[in-house]
């Protein structure tokens, strides 16, 4: 078979198929009604968990929306259908909600695990393209998600259809999400290895240098052996603290820099003489993303870590920071 792989025909076939699912999802919004509302009712009601389930394309779109559940505050998981008859039905209780997937709504492994489905009593939601199918008729409530056509040429392999299902499970999803409440610091918790999660999630005191590393000198420190304990612990910054590590002050490499164009003796100049005063800092349980914030208006690089005593705890700069994945 000689394939046609022109331009202008490629692009208008995309632009076509594009077209198509567009439609097919736009037509879903009048179809939001009280069976929405019932199904949506239902998952919330729900005191066990949201079975989602389905075969081949559809199985596919049902592990994306039982994921897009439970990342947002709806425990679900993906039971794949033909595993059902072979056991793995034990997984649903009679406290669940299931989710069926199909667009036939005459997939054989889903009819099979019907009868099982309502002797546990366990709710059932279906989401079919055909409202007249024996999976329509047995579910307790219907979200019709049925397309004029597929995508595809041939009319023939799952597309439109697959599009408008996985758009129906985010509109559940999001109503759920949004009715109760669900907040970024709830969506931090189930994404603790993301970008927000890092950021709602991390606190100061989770990045902070502490022990050894922290740098710190007293006023009486002269400034040769100030600048030295500035090298080795490279933070581009020394606090200065009393005896009972109090925070007086800090001396930043931006300090160093500004005093070159001044007179100073390298061995006789005092840290205390020479540091910032009231300096800014920020506390441990601080989120990180708080610190970046303060380093970020105030145009400096590096901050000490101070409990509500004014004692030194630890410090950072924007390298640790980046490290943990917050900037």
């Amino acid at each position: 078979m000689k394939s046609s792989l022109g331009a202008e025909k490629l692009v208008s076939r995309a632009r076509q198929v594009l077209s198509i699912e567009s439609a097919a999802v736009a037509a879903l919004e009048g179809r939001i009604g009280e069976q929405f509302v019932a199904a949506c009712r239902l998952i919330d009601e729900c005191s066990g968990r949201v079975v989602v389930t389905g075969m081949g394309k559809s199985g596919h779109i049902g592990d994306k929306i039982a994921a897009t559940f439970a990342s947002t505050g709806t425990p679900a998981f993906f039971l794949h259908a033909a595993e059902a008859s072979h056991g793995d039905i034990g997984m649903i209780t009679a406290r669940d909600v299931v989710l069926a997937l199909s667009n036939s709504g005459e997939t054989p492994e889903l009819l099979a695990i019907l009868p099982v489905i309502k002797r546990l009593g366990a709710s059932l939601i279906a989401l079919t393209g055909k409202p007249q199918s024996s999976l329509a008729r047995a579910a307790d409530v219907l979200l019709d998600v049925s397309v004029t056509q597929e995508a595809c040429p041939l009319n023939l392999a799952p597309t439109a259809s697959t599009t408008a299902t996985l758009a129906m499970g985010d509109a559940l999803a999001v109503a759920l999400l949004d009715a109760r409440g669900f907040t970024e610091e709830d969506f931090a918790r189930s994404h603790p290895g993301g970008s927000l999660g890092r950021k709602l999630l991390l606190h100061v005191e989770d990045v902070m240098r502490t022990g050894e590393r922290l740098p710190k000198v007293t006023v009486d420190t002269s400034l040769h052996d100030g600048l030295i304990e500035m090298s080795a612990k490279g933070l581009g910054m020394t606090t200065v603290v009393d005896t009972q590590d109090k925070v007086l002050g800090v001396f930043t490499d931006g300090d160093l820099r500004r005093l070159l164009d001044k007179p100073f003796d390298l061995h006789r100049s005092t840290m205390g003489d020479l540091m910032k005063r009231n300096p800014k800092s920020v506390q441990p349980r601080m989120l990180a993303a708080e610190a970046v914030h303060v380093m970020e208006s105030s145009r400096i690089t590096a901050l000490p870590v101070i409990d509500a005593s004014g004692t030194l705890v630890g410090a950072l700069n924007v390298h640790d920071l980046f490290r943990a994945g917050v900037m």
